[in-house]
């Protein structure tokens, strides 16, 4: 089971989220059968995703885009305020000597929406900036400081192995200064992290959302206020995809009743194949009329 963290340090002057997100990453890249880099990048950029929505309000989303020049094409990821988290990948076999070659220059889009599955739909707030290593981490921490005026520390991991499942471990840490986080404790954050094990290390053995906090930030007090539940879920149905293709031009619902004898829908996020039978289909068509 993975969970999250948030709470805050330093007196109130950092804000602080850990995550293990190993069983969402394993899901993930099964559902969308990615080759072991790609299955990096994706990872990192679910647990990022996760981190960054952490603080969401009840109907918030939060959706990352990843827009890269790379041969992963692009990479996208959607959070909510219940801790659920999907996304997909354009090429997921892709290949590359490293996650930044795959990714490749381009963009880091966010976009925080509210109220869109209730009917109280308000217009999204986007932010961009451009993709500044492709190691994902970085390009969180880079959002935040040029787009949201947060400095930022993201540390990001990935672990694989051999065998099924290939993703060990996965998970991350994301710190948040606060406008009166004074230098001295920034300093010693720096520090902190500087002599920390990496954060692939720590969690691949065995670290805790806690544990993480603890040693990322060494002698700094940290306080956790919230502790959740996360996983990989997708808002996909077979209900939903029916009201898709029923939206569908009643000509080309003719076709595809007489050459396929149904129709399928595949979700992009989840991979879900929904399969409407000849006689669904055909009941689509006579609601038309």
């Amino acid at each position: 089971m993975d969970t999250l963290i948030h709470g805050t340090a330093a007196d109130g002057t950092i804000r602080c989220m850990a995550t293990i997100t190993t069983e969402i990453v394993r899901e993930a890249t099964r559902r969308h059968q990615t080759s072991p880099l790609v299955s990096v990048a994706f990872g990192r950029t679910l647990t990022g995703t996760l981190l960054l929505g952490s603080s969401l309000k009840q109907f918030d989303r939060l959706t990352v885009k990843l827009e890269g020049s790379g041969d992963v094409g692009n990479i996208i990821t959607e959070a909510n305020a219940a801790g659920k988290v999907r996304g997909y990948v354009r090429n997921p076999t892709a290949e590359a000597e490293s996650v930044n070659r795959l990714v490749g220059d381009g963009m880091f889009y966010v976009m925080r929406e509210s109220g869109f599955d209730v009917g109280s739909y308000s217009e999204p707030y986007q932010g961009s900036v451009p993709i500044v290593s492709g190691e994902i981490a970085e390009d969180f921490a880079y959002y935040l400081a040029k787009s949201e005026q947060i400095p930022s520390a993201v540390l990001l991991g990935v672990s694989l192995q051999n065998d099924e499942p290939f993703v060990a471990s996965a998970g991350g840490v994301m710190l948040q200064m606060m406008p009166d986080a004074n230098e001295h404790i920034i300093t010693m954050l720096e520090d902190s992290i500087s002599y920390a094990p990496k954060v692939t290390e720590l969690i691949k053995s065995g670290a805790t959302p806690t544990e993480l906090l603890e040693t990322i930030l060494g002698v700094i007090d940290f306080q956790v206020l919230e502790e959740k539940t996360v996983g990989f879920a997708c808002t996909c149905s077979f209900e939903r995809a029916k009201v898709l293709i029923g939206m569908i031009e009643k000509a080309e619902l003719e076709e595809m009743l007489s050459q396929d004898k149904g129709a399928t829908m595949s979700c992009h996020f989840c991979n879900e194949n929904y399969v409407l039978d000849e006689e669904m289909l055909r009941e689509l068509v006579s609601a038309k009329n």
